[in-house]
């Protein structure tokens, strides 16, 4: 019963698989290796963009901070959610990494910025000239720290708003591939045609054991983030096991099957605690994560049976009436089984 997070379930067999076989014979270094060809080909077409440029990094902090450098000024603005992986979670790289552009947060239910507030929050920066810092660009989550996910239209219309001022886009993709899963949209769709320029695309949250693929669509941007990956030390020597990661997560839609596991995971966690007594949802379930509400008395089984997940916010205390409402992050994985959120829901039940 762990639901601590994605990244705390272990790689996926194919995965471990690739980089057993990648463990033989000498391969060129520095994201020269063969199987990166491969990767780099098999991304493109996924993509349904022949000309993007194709990185591999192993970490989402490493896509994302990297992905921003290139995209905007150490003077400008960084718009995102109040709620964004970039502000909540990278200890300052985004800011580190582009040299000191501003986070400006915008608000919106659920972690999703709105087409409106993305608007004022843009049109409000840069109106002392040289004094404030300008406007840069545009990060998207998807899927979003709480769990929601935005369809093509919704990265669409947060796009025409950043064009509308001439400023970027970006997408952490984190969970790029629960959010496909969960929308039904193609990657192109939910990318180049809906106007980013830029995206983080997961690997390791949904079964790899640490790799990350960044996917510029504009390659007039690939020497830049060549030298920017370098210079931050993260261009791996031994690349080959990166791009064996990242092969295999890609080879018969592996990524694609493993977050829908992540994802029917959550649904029938999300279903079953609404059935329960007193239990009530945070954010809407709409990919892997699920946030609920609901009493003490079921955190306190549910731990002493050894179940493994945060108290969200993480400042509420198990200290105090048992029949107390509590809320909780709870996120599936692609090795989540019916019988994990079986046991799970019975012990909230009581």
């Amino acid at each position: 019963m762990n639901f601590a997070s994605d990244n705390s379930s272990a790689a996926a067999p194919e995965v471990m698989a690739a980089l057993q076989a990648a463990n033989t014979g000498y391969a060129a270094p520095y994201g020269n290796d063969e199987i990166m060809g491969r990767v780099r080909a098999k991304i493109r077409e996924i993509f349904e963009a022949p000309e993007a440029a194709v990185y591999l990094v192993a970490t989402g902090t490493a896509a994302n901070a990297l992905s921003l450098a290139i995209l905007t000024q150490p003077w400008g603005a960084v718009f995102c959610h109040r709620n964004a992986h970039v502000e909540e979670d990278e200890c300052g790289a985004p800011e580190f990494y582009t040299g000191g552009a501003k986070l400006v947060l915008v608000e919106g239910a659920h972690a999703k910025m709105t087409p409106d507030a993305l608007h004022k929050a843009i049109n409000f920066i840069g109106r002392g000239g040289i004094h404030n810092v300008q406007r840069g660009m545009v990060t998207i989550t998807n899927a979003t720290e709480n769990g929601t996910v935005f369809f093509p239209s919704e990265v669409k219309a947060l796009a025409a708003v950043a064009r509308g001022f001439g400023l970027p886009v970006h997408m952490d993709g984190a969970r790029f591939a629960n959010a496909i899963v969960a929308t039904g949209a193609t990657p192109a769709e939910m990318t180049w045609k809906a106007g980013v320029d830029v995206l983080s695309f997961g690997g390791t949250k949904n079964g790899c054991m640490g790799v990350e693929a960044v996917v510029i669509f504009d390659p007039a941007k690939a020497r830049e983030f060549e030298l920017r990956r370098k210079r931050g030390g993260h261009l791996f020597s031994k690349h080959r096991f990166l791009s064996a990661q990242m092969e295999a997560y890609l080879t018969d839609g592996l990524w694609l099957r493993l977050a829908g596991r992540a994802n029917a995971a959550a649904a029938r966690l999300s279903a079953a605690l609404l059935a329960a007594p007193q239990t009530s949802l945070v954010h809407p379930c709409e990919a892997n994560s699920v946030f609920a509400a609901f009493p003490r008395a079921g955190h306190k089984r549910a731990q002493a049976a050894g179940a493994a997940y945060y108290l969200w916010p993480g400042d509420q205390s198990m200290d105090g009436p048992d029949n107390e409402s509590l809320a909780a992050r709870l996120v599936c994985s692609w090795s989540t089984t019916d019988a994990d959120v079986d046991a799970f829901v019975s012990l909230i039940r009581g």
